[in-house]
């Protein structure tokens, strides 16, 4: 698979079969990502890779905080920037209506809306899920390569046949993440990445995800 491929048929996947994923294979494309660019050689990610009884352990206890609602998220940062507003709010909603459409989920449904919420933290059936997690003291270039990891890891995986999804959601319970996984107080965790096989039949993996033209990110300056 070259690269263009990789970009092309990557996107988060939210129905994964249970087709098991074999370790080796992931401790070959976590060694490959290492070599993704980070500022001075910093290299900030950190991550711990669960699965069977230690991830069932963590979607048991995060579903006893779903009947509280709001009350129990306690993430520790922004998800979404409180002023997030144009085009940028646009995209994040739009996405979320495509998807709900492509699932028959009509807005007014507030319960089948929560209840796909709550896949989110079943890690929508994956049999592998990575939490990332790094130093509190770094700042935003080290925030920005982490992306860069966690692009090459995701990369890789489709090189691989395996699919992912990046997921912030988890960083809403970072409370009861920490009781069920061992990350150091002085680190921020930062999110989850499910990672298997793609339900290629399932809806909520075939919509479009539409993406802004180029002419609306990059402009060109010195070019005839």
């Amino acid at each position: 698979m070259t690269p263009t491929q990789a970009i092309a048929t990557r996107r988060s996947i939210r129905a994964f079969t249970d087709q098991p994923v074999d370790r080796e294979t992931l401790a070959r494309i976590l060694e490959k990502a290492q070599r993704a660019p980070s500022g001075g050689n910093v290299q900030p990610w950190n991550a711990i890779v669960l699965s069977g009884e230690p991830m069932q352990r963590l979607f048991d206890r995060v579903a006893l905080e779903f009947p509280k609602g709001r009350a129990a998220l306690q993430p520790e940062y922004n998800i979404y920037p409180p002023e997030l507003e144009g085009a940028y709010e646009a995209r994040r909603f739009g996405v979320g209506e495509d998807m709900y459409s492509a699932l028959g989920v009509a807005r007014e449904d507030k319960a089948q809306r929560l209840a796909w919420f709550a896949s989110n933290f079943r890690a929508f059936g994956a049999p592998v899920l990575m939490l990332i997690h790094t130093p509190k003291y770094m700042g935003s270039p080290q925030w920005a390569d982490i992306g860069m990891w966690m692009q090459s890891v995701m990369l890789l995986l489709r090189e691989e046949g395996l699919d992912s999804c990046p997921q912030e959601a988890w960083a809403a319970y970072s409370p009861q993440v920490r009781e069920c996984v061992d990350i150091p107080a002085d680190h921020t965790f930062f999110c989850g990445m499910a990672i298997g096989h793609r339900d290629p039949d399932a809806p909520v993996n075939r919509f479009d995800v539409k993406r802004a033209p180029l002419d609306e990110v990059v402009r060109w300056e010195g070019w005839d």
